[in-house]
């Protein structure tokens, strides 16, 4: 399609991919995913949580006026307009992280699980390639596991949240170098988390405290919530050059009718409607059309970069992502890539604290 180029895939619960296009400045270009790179020095990496949950930072960016100004997370309250809507994902993280023992050698072996089916899970296990099907392993509570297949673990007896609650650890992001300690089993949860299934924390409802969504009610801004289980794909760097070549992982979502009315109202009343993380924007994006949210369990790989044209979401509220991530790009799409790599730029000299336990942004 001359003088047009794709800037969105979808593929829906059918598998059939949908294409987004629209004609942009990138339509002369070919953009390459080093070009969504920047330079972060390794201590401005949080390693752990702010002393005090909402005691963060925040960044606001203007997008019509391409300005920036420094702000305290405290501050959210009082700068969004009366009558903006806020769309959490109040999905809870897993303490999927478990350290089991081979049966054969005696070595500690580490699994990070994913997705539960009965008594089989889907899984990563550390040093793959040397798990043969049919290795078994002992967990804490004789517990015993055998790999049966490629990423698939199945526990006897079965195991269930509760199992995890007291014997698995909060699977903290790559990037976080550290064991998991006492306080991440808090501060690895935003304070409305409800629904278990994340492999990974929806990061920028971390900064949230009762006491500011208190203020937001007060003020007049109001909440709704989807629910998007995180999955390891998140963290994934996009590794393809050409930034159009790169397949999303795909992740499963619910609306119910609720949120799909606030929705549906405020667009119909044109208030802002502000995706509080890239999980939420990503479920809002997919399931639009028509002016209003598909109701039920979804599932999405909308891969969303710079041409994008947003349909469901007027602000963002998020985190500072990793360079070359498929966050980094939706966030640039949303604000543009020039403005969003120099207000990461600021953000560097200005000594803010960078991904999941770091500072935050709000785009609008």
């Amino acid at each position: 399609m001359p003088g047009v180029r794709f800037s969105g895939i979808n593929r829906n619960s059918e598998g059939r991919g949908i294409l987004f296009y629209a004609p942009s400045l990138y339509d002369e270009l070919t953009m390459l995913t080093s070009d969504f790179s920047f330079d972060l020095p390794q201590e401005l990496i949080a390693q752990f949580p702010s002393e005090k949950r909402g005691a963060s930072r925040l960044m606001l960016l203007d997008r019509k006026m391409q300005s920036r100004k420094h702000c305290l997370m405290e501050d959210l309250p009082y700068l969004l307009e009366k009558g903006s809507l806020l769309v959490f994902n109040n999905s809870r993280v897993r303490k999927a992280r478990l350290l089991g023992t081979s049966s054969s050698t005696g070595a500690q072996v580490e699994f990070l699980l994913l997705k539960r089916k009965g008594e089989v899970w889907s899984a990563i296990v550390s040093r793959a390639k040397r798990r043969r099907i049919g290795s078994r392993y002992v967990f804490p509570g004789r517990v015993e596991a055998e790999i049966i297949g490629p990423g698939l673990v199945r526990f006897s007896p079965p195991i269930d949240d509760a199992w995890l609650d007291a014997h698995g650890h909060i699977p903290l992001p790559p990037y976080i170098r550290r064991k998991d300690a006492l306080i991440d089993s808090e501060r690895y949860q935003t304070v409305f988390a409800d629904s278990v299934g994340s492999a990974a924390a929806p990061t920028a409802g971390l900064h949230f405290t009762q006491a500011i969504l208190s203020a937001l009610n007060e003020n007049g801004v109001e909440t709704a919530f989807i629910t998007l289980h995180v999955g390891l794909g998140t963290f994934l760097p996009v590794r393809t050059s050409n930034v159009e070549d790169h397949i999303m992982h795909e992740e499963t979502f619910i609306i119910d009718e609720l949120t799909a009315d606030r929705v549906q109202k405020a667009r119909a009343e044109k208030r802002s409607i502000i995706a509080v993380g890239t999980t939420s924007v990503r479920a809002l994006e997919s399931s639009f059309s028509e002016g209003r949210l598909k109701i039920g369990e979804q599932s999405t790989s909308i891969f969303i970069y710079p041409g994008y044209r947003f349909k469901a979401v007027d602000g963002l509220f998020t985190n500072f992502h990793t360079p070359q991530s498929s966050l980094l790009l939706l966030v640039s799409a949303f604000a543009g890539k020039d403005f969003i790599l120099n207000s990461y730029g600021e953000a560097v000299r200005e000594r803010y604290r960078f991904f999941s336990y770091g500072d935050a942004m709000l785009i609008r």
